[in-house]
């Protein structure tokens, strides 16, 4: 099996073209893929298929073989993926997710794409599972935001690179609150342009990046009046640039994409 590792800073996956072959048993196969001891190691893996309604479709599952909705990181990488090997010859790329049609504009340096622009659509606010959680005599409060996939935000007054992320993450990721798991991202406003953010990722864990996490803090921020609709988001893999666009509603999120090494696998 012929796969493309790549990442969106530091998000890191293991892309597979379905165009022309196709992966048995794929929970089971990204497990062990995704492994970082005794496979390829990743936060997961992609399947680039065809679609009836986009030029692409993708197909993700998260580390443990659970599949997910949508990955903002991903979905660069796809569009890199797909120009750099001429799949396509046009900038503007759509693909087919579980989450609805996304769009993507692409960005090239001498005929190679290095980041890509995504139309994210239309947050959604979960107003039902809003409730603080205590937590070790501690209370946290959260924003739940759906990018097409679930994400709970938390501000945080401490330093989130100190932060306790993967004790609290593990445990809100998990309560009954949220049936289907959660993502959970922890922030620290800087200024009204300025973000710095972790992410505890439903089914991977702590990762260096999340894409539609990084959409969902902005929005947080901007209904709690912390920041304007346009800003940085500080991760520890890099940054991205959201915008909320005032006149259609839409996230926009823009960021680098990254090709680590194609390999061959025989199973």
């Amino acid at each position: 099996m012929k796969f493309t590792k790549m990442h969106g800073i530091g998000n890191d996956y293991i892309f597979i073209n379905c165009l022309n072959q196709t992966v048995e048993n794929i929970s089971a196969t990204t497990k062990f893929l995704s492994n970082r001891h005794f496979g390829i190691g990743s936060d997961g893996v992609v399947l680039i298929l065809p679609s009836l309604i986009a030029d692409f479709k993708m197909d993700i599952y998260n580390s443990d073989g659970s599949r997910a909705e949508m990955c903002g990181n991903a979905i660069r990488c796809i569009g890199k993926y797909v120009y750099d090997n001429t799949l396509i010859n046009k900038k503007e790329v759509t693909i087919e997710t579980l989450s609805g049609l996304k769009t993507l504009q692409l960005h090239t340096k001498e005929s190679v794409v290095w980041s890509a622009t995504v139309d994210m659509g239309v947050p959604v606010f979960n107003t039902d599972i809003n409730d603080p959680y205590e937590i070790d005599g501690k209370t946290y409060n959260m924003t739940c935001v759906s990018m097409g996939n679930p994400h709970a935000v938390i501000f945080i007054d401490s330093d989130v690179n100190t932060f306790d992320v993967h004790g609290i993450g593990r445990i809100i990721e998990n309560s009954k609150g949220f049936p289907n798991r959660t993502n959970v991202e922890f922030a620290n406003i800087i200024n009204k342009n300025t973000i710095n953010m972790r992410v505890w990722e439903r089914g991977a864990g702590e990762t260096l990046a999340c894409g539609t996490g990084a959409c969902a803090v902005l929005c947080a921020a901007v209904t709690k009046g912390l920041c304007d609709r346009l800003a940085t988001i500080c991760l520890p893999g890099g940054n991205l640039s959201i915008v909320w666009n005032d006149s259609d509603d839409h996230i926009y999120m823009t960021g680098t994409t990254t090709k680590v090494f194609d390999g061959e696998i025989i199973f």
